[in-house]
């Protein structure tokens, strides 16, 4: 490997071109610095943004792979490592949006194994007022900023913009058990900290600005639940849902019960035009406990 950027990014169902020329935009005007972006298609099937996406690769230091089989976010992280050429690795999630012009030559000022940057929830109040994942981030945002995550530099990781050194990623690739949804950057963390590798929190975030639907995010919340659920043993002490719900065991028929009364009407009430995001921790703990298996 030689010194220089390869700038990942996986892609399902999603027009990347912006996030593409903005980074290439700055990149290029960085003296000096040896990049590529690689774009890798995670089986993704919807045909407009694939007709858009495969223009990438005319793009100068720019890689399209269309791959056809969706392989989840562990797999194609590590497919992603292998593919590239220079030993950082900047991996960026396809629905971000790059909101500062020196945002590349922030990563390039820390020379560290593992650096994440964190994301700042944008868009307009007003018209995404109902719309339940944005109103759910904006509430957590406070809890997002580098000093917040550097109390727990290892639990308040996530795969959306960070980089990592090619040697690192190699050594410790993502566990590839997690083909659903959720919570294989939850273990990724928990790894590095029992290797001893450092994860330096700092402030440069990507913008946040595509919020799928209430239903599609109650639904993909479901399957990050029952992934919690399945690797509970290895996720212990990092996550605060199975934590509370260790503490409530005793209370889990109640819980159980209550659920089994309440939570078509709160998943209604949440997939829904008007939700009540005060309803999402109590679907969330009542849903998880009615599925989990304790041991």
């Amino acid at each position: 490997m030689t010194n220089g950027l390869s700038i990942l990014i996986p892609v399902y169902n999603a027009d990347c071109r912006a996030l593409v020329k903005a980074l290439t935009d700055e990149a290029s005007a960085i003296g000096g610095l040896r990049y590529e972006v690689v774009v890798a298609e995670d089986g993704s099937h919807l045909q407009s943004a694939l007709e858009v996406n495969r223009t990438i690769a005319h793009i100068p230091y720019c890689i399209y792979l269309e791959r056809k089989e969706n392989v989840g976010r562990a797999r194609i992280r590590n497919f992603l490592a292998h593919q590239a050429q220079y030993d950082t690795l900047l991996f960026i999630d396809c629905d971000m949006k790059v909101i500062r012009e020196d945002y590349l030559r922030t990563y390039l000022q820390h020379d560290a194994p593992v650096v994440y940057g964190g994301y700042e929830v944008i868009g307009n109040g007003k018209a995404l007022a109902r719309n339940l994942r944005f109103r759910y981030e904006r509430k957590a945002a406070p809890r997002h900023t580098a000093f917040c995550r550097r109390q727990k530099p290892y639990q308040d990781f996530h795969t959306a913009n960070f980089t990592v050194k090619r040697q690192v990623m190699l050594s410790m690739p993502f566990d590839e058990r997690f083909v659903n949804y959720g919570y294989e950057d939850v273990l990724w963390g928990k790894r590095l900290k029992e290797a001893g590798i450092p994860i330096r929190h700092i402030d440069n975030p990507l913008g946040f600005h595509l919020f799928e639907s209430n239903i599609a995010f109650v639904e993909k919340t479901e399957e990050a639940l029952q992934t919690l659920n399945t690797f509970q043993d290895e996720l212990r002490d990092y996550s605060s849902l199975l934590s509370l719900s260790d503490r409530t065991r005793l209370a889990a028929p109640l819980i159980r019960l209550v659920h089994r009364l309440t939570g078509k009407h709160i998943r209604r009430n949440l997939c829904g035009d008007r939700p009540l995001p005060f309803l999402f921790g109590f679907y969330k703990a009542g849903y998880f406990t009615s599925i989990r298996k304790f041991r």
